[in-house]
């Protein structure tokens, strides 16, 4: 399926393992951050998790928010838990966009590189997903049309002579007239399965300069 991400504000805190505010035994202190999957039930609750290390955990209470829109499903997200006797009591738990990847031949708009702040890519120790962290620059207008895009687009796949392939991806961000009047953190994830090559290629243009990572899928 095509997906173009818009974003008019979207704030996630990033992910780690925090050291305790205080040694005492407070909510806090044990606090944990994670990137997971959320297994939703048929009544839209959050029963279970698998984080990216692999951990699977039932949450201590069904967790719900206003994203969790579908029944017997998996979301991808961020949450901050206590783990409990190999149980998840979930402190915060926030959506993370899957973006499905775009053959530039398929993509429906022109393809825009307005700038962002980069801060990292890197693999789940699963190797199921991809992830990547971004500042957009953003502020509030009066523009109601002024809306952020962004997207994963794939303009090339190069094959090797040893038949190892290699997926180049660009990522798409059209500014659409928002203010940059301060940034706000974008976490994406983008499915391994949807990366139909041996190692991926991405470009992102950063208010650095072009920004050239490279993955091993498979």
């Amino acid at each position: 399926m095509k997906q173009v991400i818009a974003f008019v504000i979207v704030c996630l805190m990033c992910g780690c393992t925090q050291d305790a505010y205080d040694k005492g035994e407070g909510k806090y202190s044990l606090m944990r951050g994670d990137f997971a999957e959320a297994l939703v039930n048929s009544g839209k609750y959050v029963t279970k998790i698998i984080t990216d290390n692999g951990d699977e955990l039932t949450l201590t209470t069904p967790y719900t928010a206003k994203w969790v829109t579908k029944a017997d499903t998996i979301y991808r997200c961020m949450l901050y838990y206590n783990k409990v006797e190999n149980q998840a009591e979930v402190l915060s738990m926030g959506q993370v966009s899957c973006p499905s990847v775009i053959r530039l031949s398929e993509f429906r708009r022109d393809l825009v590189t307005d700038s962002v702040k980069f801060e990292s890519t890197w693999m789940s120790k699963t190797g199921r997903y991809l992830n990547l962290s971004i500042q957009l620059k953003t502020g509030v207008s009066d523009d109601t049309t002024a809306v952020q895009s962004l997207a994963i687009v794939s303009d090339t796949l190069i094959t090797h002579p040893d038949s190892k392939q290699i997926r180049h991806l660009i990522l798409h961000h059209d500014q659409g007239n928002v203010p940059q009047y301060y940034s706000t953190q974008v976490y994406m994830s983008i499915p391994t399965e949807r990366i139909d090559a041996d190692s991926v290629r991405i470009s992102i243009n950063s208010y650095d300069g072009e920004v050239v990572v490279k993955h091993r899928c498979r």
